[in-house]
């Protein structure tokens, strides 16, 4: 499950994480666009369901320096041995220099290098020299982590699949659909043992299928716009269905933009119907490749108020330990 969940303080998070844990859920992986950072919900979770593994899907590799990103990871491993994944990525030039004032340039390489800063640097040892986007003079961290946490990629075209595949222990993807996963996986070709590969599912657990549609156009509108998600549509084949959406955002007609988006790529990419369906659908994904689907639940009616026990109701009949319908 994506953490933090929507509508809830991180400090009310307790019942919320135990009611992950209770209908069966064995990881939460956070996500850092604009809310918390990715570390937080984790440490939180780390204390008050010691038993779920923890996953950070992303932490940006421009956001922070090498340093830090180590330190922050170290620490979540010294919290939780054996529990925590360190997935980092490029993230977008918006996050990066929008928002927080460093430039985007050579995503792919910067990434690389930091997973070999970070392959490191979390075993304890002294990092001293040159990479190819950034230097560092002598960093050792004082507490390098017992079990230094695996190093997963956000990665979406082949480039970053490719480095993915032979530099890290897994894949994150995002922003597809189940019947797109075949392409992604075949990047990155003969995997070594106990590579994973990591999915973040938009789930919308409703039958007010308009209601999931309008959220899945907003949705769409705002990130298949960006480019490098834009070009990974047109690379998975979607060109002729987004055109429409891409043309009208372009010309900055965002009202064209939306009503131009095809509800079979909406009902394609989000995950909507009876919390049955939704499972039925995210098992697509697991017989299509993907080794640990990670859900983020997107708001609907049902859950609108924020009321925990409506909460714990749609978590139990979305988890694992729900019975899947024939």
């Amino acid at each position: 499950m994506t953490v933090p969940l929507d509508g809830i303080p991180l400090a009310d998070h307790a019942a919320g994480y135990a009611a992950i844990a209770e209908a069966g859920f064995t990881d939460v992986w956070s996500s850092e666009v604009n809310g918390a950072d990715a570390f937080t919900p984790l440490a939180l979770a780390a204390a008050w369901q010691p038993r779920l593994r923890l996953g950070t899907a992303i932490a940006g590799v421009f956001n922070r320096g090498p340093g830090l990103l180590a330190m922050s990871a170290a620490a979540l491993a010294d919290v939780a041995p054996g529990r925590f994944c360190l997935g980092i990525g490029a993230s977008s030039p918006m996050l990066v220099s929008d928002w927080n004032a460093v430039e985007f340039t050579a995503p792919l390489r910067r990434t690389r290098d930091m997973v070999r800063f970070l392959r490191a640097a979390l075993r304890g040892e002294t990092v001293d020299g040159a990479f190819d986007t950034f230097a560092v003079r002598r960093f050792t961290l004082q507490r390098p982590p017992a079990v230094p946490p695996p190093l997963l990629l956000a990665a979406l075209r082949p480039g970053m699949l490719r480095l993915a595949a032979a530099e890290a222990d897994g894949v994150i993807l995002n922003w597809l659909a189940a019947t797109d996963v075949p392409r992604a996986v075949a990047e990155l070709g003969e995997r070594r043992p106990h590579f994973e590969v990591v999915a973040r599912i938009f789930v919308c657990p409703t039958e007010d299928a308009r209601h999931a549609r309008t959220l899945g156009r907003r949705m769409i509108t705002s990130y298949l716009t960006v480019p490098a998600y834009a070009k990974f549509h047109r690379w998975l084949g979607r060109q002729e269905a987004l055109s429409a959406m891409w043309q009208a955002w372009a010309a900055g007609d965002r009202r064209a933009a939306l009503a131009a988006v095809p509800d079979e790529v909406v009902d394609a990419l989000i995950v909507h119907g009876s919390p049955e369906q939704c499972r039925a659908q995210v098992h697509r994904y697991t017989e299509a490749g993907v080794d640990v689907p990670v859900l983020a639940l997107l708001p609907t009616p049902e859950l609108a108020a924020g009321d925990p026990a409506a909460l714990a109701t749609m978590l139990a009949r979305l988890g694992p330990r729900a019975r899947t319908p024939a």
